[in-house]
């Protein structure tokens, strides 16, 4: 599942590198604590991996 947003995907990237021990886990805020503890690793990487060129910084939810 691709990201929507570019702030998706970077919430992804910060909760993929806690994941995998790069970065500590206090230092994850808001939508990347939450997609941590509730994502797998391949799910992450997905959004992660997201290419960030076109898309909007934020989506709006209707």
């Amino acid at each position: 599942m691709p990201a929507k947003s570019a702030a998706q995907q970077k919430a992804a990237g910060a909760a993929l590198s806690a994941k995998r021990g790069e970065t500590p886990r206090s230092k994850l805020k808001g939508a990347s604590q939450s997609m941590m503890e509730s994502m797998t690793e391949k799910q992450l990487e997905e959004l992660a991996h997201t290419r960030r060129k076109g898309k909007p910084e934020h989506v709006t939810k209707h």
